[in-house]
Order: structure tokens, then sequence, then C-alpha cells
């Protein structure tokens, strides 16, 4: 615990505060930037600024030309306070004055020094490099010498620290309860969107960047899209959108049906989908036969294919798709993409689509041992009991490679989904159950392993 000082102390809703160590500890670890306070001249200054904890002192990163570095030069340092914040939430009461918002926060009083030693700067720096990302400061230039210099750090001891916190829902006069007015509390979060790379990148997105991102969280009533706009495919060539029935609750963050997880195999690979992948599947699929029965016309230029790209990495955000580049597991080179969409947990069944593959490989084993993949996961990991595909109707090719899995026809969605000509798709239907699956996965096996290699895509 940290020891009540007379600046730590609160003056009014005493209830919220606290001085527990490892509550501190958390909130300061979480946050990614605070509010650093001072004194120049008289004068109050207020300067948002990066931070990281190690131990029981706070650092501070700036420029050494900056006010605060400047000023604690001097070997009495620099009097600061230092505030960071989380919101959590929105408090929605029956009456304005009851409105508020669920926090934590951290004040930290005390004398800031400059950090000199080369040494200790340079684990400092590394300290924030690596609570940006675990991983990233051996993926990454280290600082030159020049850059060290101009660079300070403040080291701020933690001796004088409070926390102050409101948490749970509404607290509304008993006299306003019975008011026809919504009351209740709406979640905050910060959401990492997809990584977006810069230009010239050829490296590939470290894992440590590539996990799921949270989905957004339920809030008052917003608009939705009736439908996605991408589809579900056959064998390279694919169908149109999946009807969306709502995102899914804050609990799928956690759940490996919204997981991308690297799948291999003897002829294809199946990573994480990222923005990076969208200059090579523009050069791997700008055919116009791989995208004749897509709800998206042909990309024609590889800043369309990066719109394709975000669409279904917005998609995986929101938690109604997990999209996958396909690789060619022999020359690693980039070929296509397939995803899951229509999740549902809860009645263990999810669909196989958004499926599209470059020409040359089509009638190749890759798009086989894919389906081989993407099914293991789903019954053998996920403990899906249902598997499902659609198709557009004029799309003959897929219905015959959907089959060759070893899935039923179930029937005819009839005026289902809308072309991207306007006209009216009629959607044919494919499922595999858990019953059917060990035949099938034998089956499949058995052709793979009779694959000649010049056919391994």
């Amino acid at each position: 615990m940290y020891a009540p000082t007379a600046r730590t102390t609160a003056s009014r809703s005493r209830d919220r505060m606290s001085y527990d160590r490892a509550a501190a500890h958390t909130v300061l670890d979480e946050a990614y930037h605070c509010v650093l306070g001072f004194v120049v001249d008289g004068e109050p200054r207020l300067l948002p600024t990066l931070h990281v904890r190690v131990g029981d002192t706070l650092y501070l990163h700036g420029s050494t030309g900056s006010r605060p570095l400047l000023a604690a030069r001097g070997d009495a340092g620099l009097p600061v306070c230092v505030t960071v914040t989380l919101l959590d939430g929105l408090v929605y009461g029956r009456s304005q004055f009851h409105h508020s918002a669920n926090y934590r926060s951290v004040v930290a009083h005390g004398t800031a020094h400059l950090v000199t030693s080369e040494d200790d700067k340079r684990t400092v720096l590394t300290a924030l490099v690596e609570k940006a990302a675990a991983g990233r400061a051996a993926d990454s230039r280290p600082p030159s010498r020049r850059e060290l210099a101009e660079t300070a750090v403040l080291a701020l001891p933690l001796h004088e620290v409070s926390v102050r916190a409101r948490t749970g829902g509404v607290r509304d006069e008993p006299a306003d309860l019975d008011l026809p007015y919504w009351a209740g509390v709406v979640p905050l979060r910060q959401v990492a969107g997809p990584p977006e790379p810069d230009a010239g990148v050829a490296a590939p997105l470290p894992a440590y960047l590539s996990g799921t991102p949270v989905p957004e969280p339920d809030g008052p009533a917003r608009p939705g899209p009736a439908y996605l706009t991408g589809p579900p495919d056959g064998a390279g060539a694919a169908a149109s959108g999946a009807q969306f029935t709502g995102p899914p609750g804050p609990d799928s963050a956690a759940s490996p049906w919204y997981e991308p997880v690297p799948l291999r195999g003897a002829h294809v690979l199946l990573e994480p989908l990222t923005t990076a992948h969208a200059d090579d599947l523009f050069t791997a699929t700008a055919e116009p036969e791989v995208w004749a029965h897509l709800s998206h016309p042909t990309p024609a230029d590889p800043v369309a294919m990066r719109a394709v790209v975000t669409t279904a990495l917005d998609a995986r955000r929101r938690g109604e798709r997990v999209p996958w580049v396909q690789r060619c597991a022999r020359t690693g080179a980039v070929i296509g993409s397939t995803s899951y969409y229509d999740l549902d947990p809860a009645r263990r069944c999810v669909t196989i689509g958004y499926t599209w593959l470059g020409r040359p490989w089509w009638g190749s084993a890759v798009n086989t041992e894919a389906k081989l993949l993407l099914l293991g996961r789903a019954f053998d990991e996920l403990g899906a009991v249902r598997v499902v595909w659609q198709t557009d109707i004029r799309n003959t090719r897929s219905q015959a490679a959907i089959a060759r899995l070893g899935a039923t026809r179930e029937g005819v969605l009839r005026m289902h989904r809308q072309r991207p000509d306007g006209s009216w798709r009629d959607t044919v239907q494919y499922a595999m159950t858990i019953d059917e699956w060990p035949n099938a996965q034998a089956r499949l096996r058995e052709w793979l392993r009779r694959t000649a290699p010049a056919e391994r895509g």
C-alpha cells in the first residue's frame, strides 16, 4: 500500500479512493499515455506524453529541448504531478445530475529527475517499445547515439500515489426510478484496428500484432448492416454475402471460434489475413474468371484490392468473419483467401466461404487441402457439429467441388442475394455434419496422399 499524504487524500467521494499498490500499477501498465503537470516561470503546464513503469519508478518520455526536461536539469529536479485515466464506461441516469462515467485513474506526485546514464536510458526506451508490443524491441532497430542524445527520460519514484475509480451502474434518486427514461451503462474499451503496413513493407505481420481485436461492445441501439457485402464460395470462385444477425457479445473476444490461427498442410498454408497481403493477392487473382461469381467486381488495381481486404478485416473486428490468406506451401506465394463466417458457437455451426483462389491453382490440391484444414479446425478443435457452404446456382464448378468434399446438397435459397450487376441470385446450400466428417476426412486425406507432386499447387 502507498501511504496517504496531504496531497493524495481526497476531500470528497473518499469511498472511491484507494492506495493499493497493485491497483495503481495495473492502471499505469494498461494505459498508453499520461498527462504531466509542472510549473515553469510561475505558469502551469500540462503535457501529454508516453510513460512506462519499471518496478516502483515511472519513466516519462520527452525531447531534450522540451520545457519539463529543460527544467529538470538541475540537481533539485522538477516537482511534477502525473495523471493517468482509463475510461471504462458512460453512465446514463434518469436525471441529468446522475449521468456519470466509470473510470480508473492514478495521480502521482513527486520530484522527477533526468535519466543521465546512457545504459539506463536504453533500458527505459526498450521498456517503452516492449509496452507497445511484447517482442517488438527485438524486432526493430535500437536507437543510435544521436537519437539517444536527442531523447530525454524523466524518472519519477512512485511514493505519493493514489487511485480513484468509479464502477457499477446508475445511482439515481429513489424518486426518479419510475421515470420513463432509459438508464444504464455503455461500456467503453480501447480497440485495436487492423494493422496498416507502411508503404514498401515486405516483412510479414509479426505474430504479436496478429491477435484477434476485441469486438465492439454492445451499446444503445445503433444501426447495423442487414447483410454483409462479401460472399461464400466454392473452389476458387465464390458466391455472395452471408446474412448478419448481429455482432457477438464481448465474450467472443476470448473465443477460439473468432481466432484465425495459422493452419499448415503439405500443399497450402493458411495465415491471418492482413493489409500487407493486398498487393500479392491482386497479383495472384487479377483475372475476371476468379471474380465471376463473387459479390465484388474484379479489383482494378492494388488499391481496390486493399479495400477488399480492409472490408474483411473490419468484419473480423466486428466478430462477423474470420479471414485467412492462402499461401502455396512449396513456394510461399500468396495465392488466395478464404474465411469462416456466420459463426454460431452456441449452435456449433460455421460457414466456409469468401474463398477466391488464383486461376493457376484451380484444380490443384490447394483448395481441397485448405477445406480439409478448415473442416478439421471446425470439427476437431472448435467442436462444431455442422459446416455450411453456399454458392451461386450458376457456379456449377463450385458446386461440384463442394460435393467432392463430401458435403450434402440441402436445397436452393431462391432470390437469396443480389449480384453486382443487380440481378438476383439463387443460392445452393451444402452442409457437412459431425457424423459425416470421419468418412469425408479419410477420403480427402487419401486423395491428397495420392496426388502427384506436379499437381501440388
